[in-house]
């Protein structure tokens, strides 16, 4: 699986910016494919239907897609477009709404419009790493569950669930590269009387200070 950077899900994030009385509104949204992407902007074209312009960009694993919507060629999507890129984000959309004052920008003021509401837009979002972890599932006897529990909780190891029958079942996220020294640590602690299981991989989001 591979890792990446992108906002979080189930959230829409928004920003304002202002130049020459033109107003500028941001919104950001994680997106997982095409027909999400489109339905956002379609989304926030309907919301502000009385705007100038609702320029749009977004980036999904190996496809990407911008939009000018009406402002000169180059200067609104592929702005919001490469700013997504500088912050190395993926499976997100980004769209910024225009009104427009009657002051003219300029080309140049225009791509730097939108890529600082871009910004503005990114900074203002909750950024996750969406990283991978080996599922294991592990079964241990009721005198080892506190030392096992405790060694989890110090070591900020992800639960998924723990189920109490004939023995405790503790369902766990372990950072591939350390699935072996973890095997290494319950054996020692249990002195070997557990069961594991290896489970498949999964994307787990982990929130990081991006700014």
């Amino acid at each position: 699986m591979k890792n990446y950077k992108t906002v979080s899900e189930n959230e829409i994030f928004t920003a304002e910016y202002e130049i020459k009385k033109s107003k500028l509104i941001t919104h950001v949204k994680h997106v997982e494919d095409e027909n999400f992407a489109r339905e956002f902007i379609q989304q926030i074209k309907k919301k502000y239907f009385d705007a100038t312009h609702n320029c749009s960009a977004w980036i999904l694993e190996d496809k990407q897609k911008s939009n000018d919507d009406g402002e000169p060629g180059g200067t609104a999507g592929n702005p919001i477009l490469e700013t997504i890129k500088k912050n190395e984000l993926n499976k997100i959309c980004i769209v910024v709404t225009r009104y427009f004052s009657g002051i003219k920008l300029g080309a140049g003021g225009l791509i730097r419009a939108y890529s600082q509401a871009a910004t503005l837009g990114i900074s203002a979002s909750k950024i996750v790493q969406m990283k991978t972890f080996q599922k294991i599932s592990v079964v241990i006897e009721y005198n080892f569950f506190a030392t096992v529990e405790n060694f989890l909780r110090k070591q900020k190891i992800k639960i998924e669930n723990i189920s109490y029958a004939n023995d405790v079942t503790i369902n766990i996220f372990i950072e591939p590269e350390n699935v072996e020294n973890f095997l290494s640590e319950i054996t020692e602690m249990t002195s070997a009387n557990f069961l594991s299981e290896i489970l498949e991989e999964v994307l787990i989001p982990v929130e990081v200070n991006f700014f």
